[in-house]
């Protein structure tokens, strides 16, 4: 989710956590003759004080000192709103923490500012990460970016709704399974019908297009980048995607009152637990919003142009080392932090998925203590394909999407001339 891609923020100011507290704005470095604090930088994942990432990484930090006496880990927590931009001043000013946990890595790597990922972390470690997140964690071939936590997308659906409608059977005990574009248009359709406000919600306002937008390309065959991993925004099976959006869904008012590019995710989750929306496409978050409101639900993968297997879309957040002559000792912190007990307690905490082949055994098979119902995003998550975080472009080609994907599904909407206009941009912006 600009960097954050996962979770709310929590509080406004920063929560400076270490056994020596030496202040928020302290640069760290030698604290005695042998003795070195590393500074670490995080997002808050939490939406209240009560569950602020904070504690997370005051125990972190606790543990890992008690078992490496001379080196002391200093954490500043911040909000997800203002994180990103508080380590770009740090680094402007000369003083870049040791560690950053944020959402965007590529403009330091390409800057020459971070260690390499095998210059860190033990064998052990680096060969842990899943494959996709370690591939979207690299610049020009080489990993620099540190996959923290991640997140798939699923379809969701009113299970009363559907039923209502007559979509889905009374006594279906597998659920719905949707396979096709057809089939879920069809739905619309039933539901519509049925009076239903929102059939389908399509939320391509400024909060998270880009995220809306990349699962219905994925699912029509296409995506943001080609095989070679340049832009391809401008494809025609991202063509052909939208225009099935504007026609077959917006164009037979299937996508509710408001204008898909007027309409934020956060809105349509609280739609949906609300009990207005048939369908939308949603991350595990959703999950407890919607139960603790006693709606009923079903999860898929969103349905494909014909039917076919895609890809799903995966997100991720970031860890970075800056080159501040701490390379060892951050390393040692990394291989803590990676430690299969570590990755589940935080994912866990916060209905998240690990990023680590133990971390994913350990939920798949139950011992990792995570709700069952993330199981079926897990399932996703190793064949995902992520946003091409490792261009130093992505960050203004995101933006660019955000502020005019919406008007592709307008009636009237021109997919083919946006998307030319996008991908010209962003293939400007990064000269191969």
């Amino acid at each position: 989710m600009k960097g954050r891609y996962l979770r709310p923020a929590a509080s406004g100011a920063a929560l400076c956590l270490t056994a020596t507290l030496t202040g928020c704005g302290a640069l760290g470095g030698l604290t005695g003759d042998n003795e070195v604090t590393l500074r670490v930088v995080a997002a808050d994942y939490g939406d209240n004080p009560q569950n602020s990432s904070a504690t997370y990484w005051k125990g972190l930090a606790d543990a890992f000192e008690k078992d490496h006496p001379g080196t002391k880990v200093e954490v500043s927590v911040y909000n997800w709103s203002e994180v990103d931009a508080k380590v770009a001043e740090m680094v402007k000013a000369g003083k870049a923490p040791d560690i950053a946990q944020i959402g965007a890595y590529a403009d330091y790597a390409a800057d020459g500012k971070l260690y390499s990922v095998d210059e860190l972390l033990s064998v052990k470690t680096e060969a842990d990460f899943l494959g996709p997140l370690a591939e979207a964690g690299k610049v020009k071939r080489v990993q620099y970016g540190m996959p923290f936590v991640a997140s798939t997308r699923l379809l969701f659906y009113n299970e009363k709704l559907l039923t209502d409608a007559g979509v889905l059977a009374k006594d279906a005990k597998s659920g719905w399974q949707p396979k096709s574009w057809a089939e879920l248009e069809a739905a619309a359709k039933k539901l519509k019908g049925a009076g239903v406000q929102t059939p389908f919600a399509l939320p391509l306002g400024r909060e998270e297009a880009q995220a809306e937008t990349m699962m219905w390309m994925l699912a029509g065959g296409g995506g943001y980048t080609d095989n070679e991993e340049s832009y391809s925004i401008d494809s025609p099976d991202n063509v052909k995607t939208l225009e099935f959006l504007r026609d077959k869904m917006v164009g037979q008012g299937l996508t509710g009152p408001v204008e898909p590019g007027k309409l934020d995710r956060r809105a349509a989750f609280e739609a949906f637990t609300r009990g207005e929306v048939g369908m939308l496409n949603g991350h595990p978050t959703l999950v407890k919003q919607a139960a603790a409101k006693g709606v009923k639900f079903g999860m898929v993968p969103l349905p494909t142009a014909e039917g076919n297997e895609q890809p799903a879309m995966g997100v991720a957040d970031w860890v970075m080392a800056f080159k501040n002559g701490h390379k060892a000792e951050s390393g040692k912190f990394l291989d803590y932090l990676y430690e299969a007990k570590n990755v589940t307690a935080f994912t866990n905490q916060y209905d998240l998925l690990p990023v680590t082949t133990s971390g994913y055994r350990a939920m798949e098979s139950g011992t990792g203590g995570s709700a069952p119902q993330l199981k079926t995003f897990l399932a996703a998550l190793p064949t995902s394909r992520l946003y091409p975080v490792g261009k130093k472009s992505w960050a203004g080609v995101s933006e660019d999407i955000k502020q005019n994907i919406g008007k592709t599904v307008q009636p009237g909407g021109q997919p083919a001339k946006v998307l030319d206009e996008i991908a010209t941009a962003a293939r400007a912006a990064d000269p191969r």
